[in-house]
């Protein structure tokens, strides 16, 4: 066998275990629905777990079940789970199961359903996290320089938010609440993934790097980015079906890459924080 063929076989077996592990994460959320009902809580939660440690790098680390908290004391919903680079940000409180994140860390969070999702539950668990702050008075030292506050390119972040769900469950309505939408599907046994695929990397760097913030400049290369969608990173068979799970790889770890570290962690923020605790009552 040549080079080339044995690189085309090389790539064809590659596509052909996504495919087949997609089916076997569809298998087990379905198995485990059948035969728990609506109460299959951390089960559900670990499968979805498995998929995302698959393909999210190890800097990263995936938790269940977090309350993420900003510097003045807001606390979103709780959380199925987050993805979060620990390297240089504190646990603001983690003691067994009981873990308050800070939102500087967290990079990505996922809510896990197997029940009717309600609408008003759903956009109430997204504002929480979006009305989250990041605090921008850190002290760190970077590669030529000590770093007074947050560095240009990163003033502020808002965690990707990505819902998984089974297939009979997730209205358009809903699915607007995310950036990106996995849905499992027993009938053709694979999963789904919906996104604003259309959007340009300029866009979503300047979401993810200036969350109500002014984006006060263009940075250089960023123009670059207009004419790159994450539509560029679909991953298609011979037939131009869509490999779903290998397509989402390459985007997701795309956007992380814009992220790239955690913000600066603010340590006086959060002393104030926890110094005024009291003053007012």
């Amino acid at each position: 066998m040549n080079k080339e063929k044995r690189k085309q076989k090389l790539v064809t077996n590659v596509k052909a275990n996504y495919r087949q592990v997609e089916q076997s994460i569809v298998n087990q959320l379905y198995m485990k629905h059948d035969l728990h009902g609506t109460s299959i809580g951390s089960a559900r939660e670990d499968i979805w777990a498995q998929l995302f440690d698959m393909i999210i790098p190890k800097k990263f680390v995936i938790e269940h079940s977090v309350f993420i908290i900003d510097s003045k004391g807001n606390v979103s919903s709780e959380v199925d789970l987050a993805i979060l680079d620990e390297t240089y940000t504190p646990y603001i409180f983690r003691y067994g199961r009981l873990k308050f994140i800070p939102i500087e860390a967290v990079a990505v969070v996922v809510e896990c359903k197997s029940q009717s999702l309600n609408k008003d539950g759903i956009t109430n668990w997204c504002n929480n996290l979006t009305e989250l702050k990041t605090a921008d008075n850190s002290i760190a030292r970077i590669a030529d320089r000590i770093a007074v506050g947050s560095v240009p390119t990163q003033k502020s972040t808002c965690p990707i938010r990505i819902l998984c769900a089974l297939n009979s469950e997730v209205d358009e309505k809903i699915k607007q609440e995310f950036d990106f939408v996995l849905v499992a599907d027993d009938k053709e046994g694979k999963i789904n993934i919906e996104g604003n695929t259309e959007g340009n990397l300029q866009g979503w760097f300047r979401k993810l790097n200036f969350h109500k913030t002014n984006h006060e400049k263009e940075f250089s290369k960023e123009k670059l980015l207009k004419d790159v969608k994450l539509k560029d990173y679909e991953v298609k068979d011979e037939d131009g079906t869509l490999v779903s799970l290998l397509t989402f790889n390459f985007q997701l770890n795309q956007l992380l890459m814009l992220i790239n570290n955690p913000l600066l962690f603010p340590h006086r923020a959060y002393a104030k924080l926890f110094n005024a605790e009291g003053k007012d009552s």
